[in-house]
């Protein structure tokens, strides 16, 4: 009989317990928390129009033989370099997806008490924050929970909502079908980067795919508060998705915030930090934020997916024979807990694995 094994991540990364902004949010405030505010963010440039120089790959089109394999394969290739980000479309989880959005969006309208059955416990899985590392910190204008997804031997079904009823179900397919999306992506990279398949396999035999909700109650002060502070991801790609129309994701690209105005049924795809040091810096992760709305709550769906636990993650050997490489090996439940265990700040913990040649 197989022996079922739970992802302990109570060693990875925990965070502190803060109030539940939703609630916070319902009560009409007529003052926000001070550890909210945060009257810099009104100095960031943001370039308004930005959002149609984002890269669109259509997937449909990364299949060997299709008339446009090679230019889509060469856009693919441009905006993993240029940008670290594309919007994706044409990728057969439609279904999957407005499922998962249903499911997602009832179970943050349950009352508070209900939602509180998920509550994280001694880790980071669950109902509750990220990345409050002390009591005096300023904190995000969000909610969220953390799911891990897979493998689903690692699944703690404790954290898994019951209510609504299509939750688990939405996101047992949800999870099944962006697995096979991250997968289809790794393989164009490989071929786009020059290297072998089975040179990232290795990384991701067992990917840990971890599935976090977020919420972003609507704020009387949305010029002053953040919904997410700015990062990048620790994994090797994010797959998101967003519930309803509001708009919220920011990406940086020259010193500059540029909005993103999701396509209809399309899966934003950033690259991450593993990637970026698995592509010796061929391709960049894309540092990005959320803010918020001062009328309507924004809701969005990212999809993490993480190299093996016990993996080491370094510059791929076919793409460090020429050039040096710039980041150190690093075992990724090493690289996990730094990241999972910093206040976010930019890219600050790729940063710390760089080579300085």
């Amino acid at each position: 009989m197989e022996t079922k094994v739970i992802i302990d991540i109570r060693d990875v990364g925990s965070s502190l317990p803060v109030a539940n902004v939703q609630e916070l949010a319902s009560k009409n405030l007529k003052e926000i928390p001070h550890r909210y505010i945060r009257p810099e963010i009104r100095a960031d440039e943001v370039l308004v129009n930005g959002s149609s120089q984002i890269p669109v790959i259509d997937m449909s089109k990364l299949v060997a033989g299709n008339t446009e394999y090679e230019t889509e394969m060469s856009n693919l290739h441009q905006a993993c370099k240029d940008w670290g980000f594309f919007q994706l479309i044409n990728h057969g989880a439609i279904t999957e997806i407005e499922n998962m959005k249903v499911a997602a969006d009832g179970f943050f309208k349950l009352p508070l008490e209900e939602k509180m059955v998920y509550a994280q416990q001694d880790g980071l899985e669950g109902y509750g924050h990220a990345f409050v590392m002390s009591e005096d910190q300023k904190l995000d204008w969000n909610d969220m929970i953390f799911i891990c997804s897979a493998p689903e031997s690692g699944r703690n079904m404790k954290f898994w909502p019951n209510n609504p009823t299509s939750f688990r179900p939405s996101l047992d397919e949800y999870s099944r079908q962006l697995h096979k999306i991250f997968i289809s992506l790794v393989q164009s990279m490989a071929t786009n980067l020059g290297v072998e398949f089975r040179e990232f396999v290795n990384m991701y035999l067992e990917c840990a795919q971890g599935i976090t909700m977020n919420y972003y109650p609507p704020c009387s002060l949305a010029d002053q508060v953040m919904g997410f502070t700015p990062h990048s991801d620790g994994s090797m790609l994010t797959l998101l998705v967003q519930v309803g129309e509001v708009e919220g994701l920011q990406i940086r690209n020259s010193g500059k915030w540029i909005p993103i105005k999701p396509l209809p049924g399309a899966i934003i795809v950033n690259i991450a930090d593993c990637m970026e040091i698995m592509s010796n810096g061929e391709y960049k992760s894309i540092e990005h934020r959320a803010v918020v709305n001062s009328e309507k709550e924004r809701i969005s769906i990212a999809g993490f997916h993480n190299p093996s636990r016990t993996a080491t993650i370094s510059p791929l050997p076919g793409l460090v024979k020429e050039t040096a490489a710039k980041y150190k090996a690093v075992k990724f439940e090493d690289y996990a807990k730094m990241f999972l265990n910093s206040r976010l700040n930019g890219k600050s913990t790729l940063d710390a694995v760089k080579i300085c040649n």
